[in-house]
């Protein structure tokens, strides 16, 4: 998959023209690769390119900044998409201008301007154009007299649950990350490189990777998971705590700190994956190092329990 800024930065010469979904896409759950796998069927069938396009930063932490909010980085986000066959993922540029810009004018100069777009595949709930004016309505009269014709998908639902980003968001943090991973089709998960703590895990005898670089992104409330968590293609069994240490330490930082079983190496400044299963229990202040230590033997025994260890 080849990932540009603009429409008109695609190379579409092989095909009749294109066809382009236009979402945040943000988590690629459930509904979103029903829907995209089906933009990319359909493009296969009438000889249209598959194209995605999402925008960056997703407008929310333009308009409302939020620090737990992206359920996946960009990068994530993107091999998501490619995992579902698109060819080319135009990441739009977001900006307070493009907020403000009305309907017509954004497919007008961002879309309707590469005259090789054949086919729109839009979301049930999607809108162009400031405050979400532009409705399905608006967009369908829009493109009737442009040969470019509008498929919209109908809501996704699970045990007639809707399927949303935004239940996936709400499950993360209070901890359901069972829930979360079902809607997702797979493990909900953090990935990045791995910074230095304070270094008392290792001293309390249960050293952990911590994962930086995690702003903006949705946390799992604070308490201690099960956890899986890969490294240089590898999988380890795992257990994480999410919290603020409040044992020892008196700080506002939320932490994401894995203890990986059976592995001791060093591994600052590399990058890992860690997928959560499930909530053990949430965080608390213990009176002592001691009675933290026999509570840290304790979740580990209930994670290889867990992970079949046991």
């Amino acid at each position: 998959m080849i990932v540009v800024n603009s429409i008109d930065d695609i190379d579409s010469k092989e095909y009749v023209g294109i066809g382009l979904t236009v979402g945040n896409f943000d988590g690629l759950h459930l509904g979103h690769q029903e829907f995209i796998g089906k933009m990319v069927v359909s493009c296969e069938q009438n000889g249209l390119l598959p194209v995605t396009m999402s925008f960056k930063p997703h407008p929310v932490m333009i308009l409302r900044p939020q620090e737990n909010f992206l359920i996946n980085s960009y990068e994530e986000r993107a091999h998501l998409i490619e995992a579902l066959g698109v060819k080319y993922l135009v990441e739009f540029p977001f900006n307070r201008d493009v907020s403000s810009l009305p309907p017509g004018a954004f497919l007008d100069r961002y879309i309707i301007s590469n005259s090789k777009v054949r086919k729109l595949f839009l979301g049930f709930d999607f809108a162009f154009g400031a405050n979400k004016s532009g409705g399905h309505l608006f967009i369908k009269n829009y493109c009737k007299d442009k040969e470019i014709t509008v498929e919209f998908q109908q809501q996704y639902f699970i045990n007639n649950k809707a399927v949303s980003s935004t239940t996936i968001r709400d499950s993360i943090r209070s901890g359901d990350v069972a829930l979360a991973s079902r809607l997702l089709d797979r493990p909900f998960y953090l990935s990045g490189s791995v910074v230095k703590g304070d270094g008392r895990g290792r001293l309390l005898g249960f050293p952990t990777a911590n994962i930086g670089e995690l702003a903006g992104r949705v946390v799992p409330s604070e308490g201690v998971y099960v956890t899986c968590t890969y490294y240089q293609n590898k999988k380890y069994d795992s257990i994480t705590n999410v919290g603020k240490n409040p044992t020892f330490l008196s700080s506002d930082t939320t932490r994401v700190e894995t203890h990986l079983f059976d592995f001791d190496r060093d591994v600052y400044g590399e990058k890992i994956k860690v997928e959560f299963l499930k909530k053990i229990r949430d965080e608390k202040k213990f009176s002592s190092a001691n009675e933290l230590v026999a509570q840290i033997k304790v979740d580990i025994e209930n994670a290889k329990i867990f992970h079949g260890q046991v």
